[in-house]
């Protein structure tokens, strides 16, 4: 990339974080999310059934207008989406040196701390919703790895910038309640489970909880995290398919892969590489990036959802994309070009003139219900990755220009 779209990138990536960030902060953390539909006035008449429950669920998800307010569905707090905003502030303060964000992140994490899942006395995290799935049903009191383990990182994350001992605490609290947790165990590899009261053998999930196990192994002197980690990795890895894939999960109900997932799997398993020094898993890795690069995207930068199909076009995969990507082009040159042309076209195409990012487009419109976590939350962080990656980078005279505040 030359200097001058170096320079362009970075001014167009600043200003859209710079204004998602101040529609998130007018929201005071509160939105929507696509799976709320069971918060709705009309879950009563579903009878329990699980398969009305993910109608309705759908029928809330798919709208193409926001049918929330008349459905009883109201903005709510999510601890999701303040992982998120957490992380990119921290993003953002190691790009700038700006203490400003610094504030801002640690006020997420002490808000996070105070609204931990309250059935556990370790610290996770769950959606603040009942969700019906082809597995069940779980509650908004059943934490989820998934989200446990990306705010676990950012609470190493802040310690590391930091060294306050406050937040390593809470990640070792985290670190607990994951080494809780059930698994599968075969002859190669052990699954971390996906819940924490039954065993539910997902890959990314897994993955995910391995790459916090690897990354808080040596600041908390536990060896036996990194243990897990292994073996959880190894369990993934060994099943990942010839041409780089992974489902979604063994089971045949979830044989699809789609761009999102992968990108967790792809984060983790370099996390665990960098914090392990071990590269058994080297080849999977870049199996993986390669299947990445080439299925995921189109040649202006629009994300497709499947590997096969474009549509929906999701806001989750375009941040998730510019996170992943900024993260390997240290690996891969060629990923920072495609991260800076997905950023591009996510902000060319995906935010309103107020900030907020469109939940997704479809063949026949757009959706651009405000979701919280969804859009402008991992938006947000793929854009601060990035953005941190550019800095890096950056010789030229607009390496400490900072970023407007808003």
């Amino acid at each position: 990339m030359n200097e001058k779209k170096k320079y362009e990138t970075i001014t167009k990536v600043r200003s859209s974080i710079d204004q998602v960030q101040g529609f998130v902060e007018s929201q005071n953390y509160r939105g929507y999310e696509p799976f709320e539909g069971l918060s709705s006035w009309l879950r009563p008449l579903t009878f329990g059934n699980l398969f009305l429950m993910r109608c309705l669920q759908q029928l809330v998800r798919q709208s193409p207008i926001n049918i929330r307010p008349i459905m009883g569905v109201k903005k709510k707090e999510s601890t999701k989406g303040r992982g998120y905003m957490a992380w990119g502030y921290l993003d953002l303060h190691k790009a700038t040196g700006d203490a400003v964000y610094l504030e801002k992140a640690e006020a997420c994490l002490d808000w996070l701390d105070h609204h931990k899942a309250p059935k556990y006395e370790k610290h996770s995290w769950s959606n603040h919703f009942d969700f019906a799935g082809r597995g069940g049903i779980y509650t908004k009191d059943d934490p989820i790895i998934v989200w446990t383990s990306l705010i676990g990182q950012a609470y190493l994350e802040a310690y590391e910038q930091t060294g306050n001992e406050r937040w390593l605490k809470i990640a070792e609290s985290v670190c607990g309640w994951l080494m809780d947790l059930p698994r599968e165990e075969t002859p190669t590899g052990n699954c971390l489970s996906y819940l924490a009261h039954v065993q539910s053998s997902i890959h990314n999930a897994n993955m995910l909880g391995a790459a916090l196990l690897a990354r808080a192994s040596k600041p908390l002197n536990q060896p036996e995290y990194m243990d897990v980690a292994r073996s959880a990795m190894e369990y993934s890895c060994t099943r990942q398919l010839e041409d780089g894939s992974w489902w979604y999960a063994e089971d045949p109900r979830y044989h699809w892969f789609d761009n999102f997932h992968t990108g967790y799997n792809l984060d983790s398993l370099k996390c665990y590489i960098d914090c392990s020094g071990d590269t058994t898993w080297e080849p999977q890795l870049n199996a993986g990036l390669e299947f990445y690069k080439a299925h995921f995207f189109e040649d202006t930068g629009r994300p497709r959802y499947y590997h096969n199909r474009t549509y929906p076009v999701d806001s989750q995969c375009a941040g998730q994309a510019i996170e992943t990507l900024a993260r390997f082009s240290e690996r891969d040159p060629n990923c920072l070009d495609l991260a800076c042309r997905v950023a591009r076209w996510t902000i060319d195409n995906m935010q309103e003139r107020d900030g907020h990012f469109h939940y997704r487009h479809y063949p026949w419109g757009k959706a651009k219900t405000p979701m919280l976590h969804w859009s402008q939350g991992v938006i947000f962080k793929g854009m601060t990755t990035l953005l941190k990656r550019l800095q890096a980078m950056d010789t030229g005279s607009n390496q400490n220009t900072p970023v407007d505040n808003g």
